[in-house]
């Protein structure tokens, strides 16, 4: 029996392969700080990956990358709950009974199904369509009351919330779901590409240059920071002008990110400068934090066995209370289920 804290909290990262220090500091170093706090189950969400075409046995590895990344973030096994979403079936379960309670209407509103499908929205999966409500059971399935998100997930847990309060009124069990409250760190700000500020990091960019993978070594490291696009100016006075330049406006956030320092406090450091000595300052730090991650990274995924095990365990963890509240809604929606 694993021990309930007042709070729960579930998160999750695609297995998408090439983690990068958008992943790192947009979640996976947020999951670390809050697991002595919540009682957290952080997930790889393989039945996520699925809404696009994958390779099966790069979609293994990556799993195993995620598990591996996850640990040598800082993340206890012992203490948090780490399984691949798809080990765990009421995950699925769930979303299709979710699927029957959420309206066409509250989906065709989801605006990350427009921006990933593009023009071609008719040749997308279906799976894409509803990748929200499957999100929803991924919370709802461990009853989480917290749920941290950026900006690009924030409509997908109101939703969850519209999910969450709907079917407690259309099967008549108050509070049966808690309304997940969102966890948004403000310290926390998008991190984009090192090419192009307006744009969001991200593996799919053609350029290896836009980003900084947790893989990448110390001198690819110093390289790209290098080579990453600041302006034709020196570096501004003020927070305000700061943020009309983007890629500076990145390359401070990146900077904050990993140190703690406020950007003001970085601004006051760096104002007047050109960026070569604030580039090797970054450079000098992006080495030190990440080089410990990918070794650890590197030496886990050398040892699947003992991922495979971390997985396994955590399944165990994940189906003790996923079945439970699984049971709870069968019996709500008027389901048998004879016990074996």
């Amino acid at each position: 029996m694993i021990e309930m804290k007042k709070n729960t909290v579930l998160s999750g990262v695609q297995p998408s392969g090439d983690l990068h220090i958008g992943n790192y500091l947009g979640a996976i170093k947020n999951f670390v700080d809050m697991q002595n706090d919540y009682n957290c189950f952080f997930c790889i969400v393989d039945l996520h990956a699925i809404t696009v075409k994958q390779d099966p046995k790069i979609l293994k590895t990556n799993t195993l990358e995620v598990a591996a990344t996850y640990i040598a973030s800082g993340i206890d096994p012992k203490t948090s709950t780490i399984f691949n979403q798809s080990s765990v079936s009421a995950h699925a379960e769930l979303a299709w009974i979710i699927n029957c309670v959420t309206r066409m209407g509250w989906l065709n509103r989801m605006t990350q199904f427009k921006d990933k499908a593009g023009a071609d929205k008719e040749n997308a999966s279906s799976g894409l369509f509803t990748y929200p409500n499957l999100m929803a059971a991924d919370i709802l399935i461990y009853k989480a009351t917290h749920v941290p998100v950026g900006n690009d997930q924030k409509q997908h847990l109101e939703l969850t919330r519209d999910i969450a309060q709907k079917f407690n009124r259309d099967f008549k069990c108050e509070n049966f779901f808690p309304i997940p409250e969102p966890i948004i760190d403000k310290n926390i700000s998008r991190i984009m590409s090192l090419k192009d500020g307006s744009q969001k990091m991200s593996k799919s960019d053609l350029s290896e240059y836009s980003r900084i993978n947790l893989l990448d070594e110390s001198d690819i490291i110093i390289k790209k920071i290098r080579k990453a696009k600041t302006a034709d100016t020196l570096m501004p006075e003020k927070i305000k002008d700061i943020l009309k330049l983007n890629e500076i406006n990145n390359l401070l956030n990146i900077y904050s990110g990993f140190t703690g320092i406020e950007k003001q406090m970085l601004v006051e450091k760096y104002k007047g400068q050109n960026f070569s000595n604030f580039k090797s300052d970054l450079s000098d730090i992006l080495v030190e934090q990440i080089k410990p991650i990918t070794s650890e990274i590197k030496k886990l995924m050398q040892n699947k066995d003992y991922l495979l095990e971390i997985l396994q365990d955590g399944q165990n963890k994940a189906n003790e209370v996923a079945q439970k509240t699984l049971n709870d809604v069968y019996d709500l929606v008027g389901f048998i289920r004879n016990e074996t």
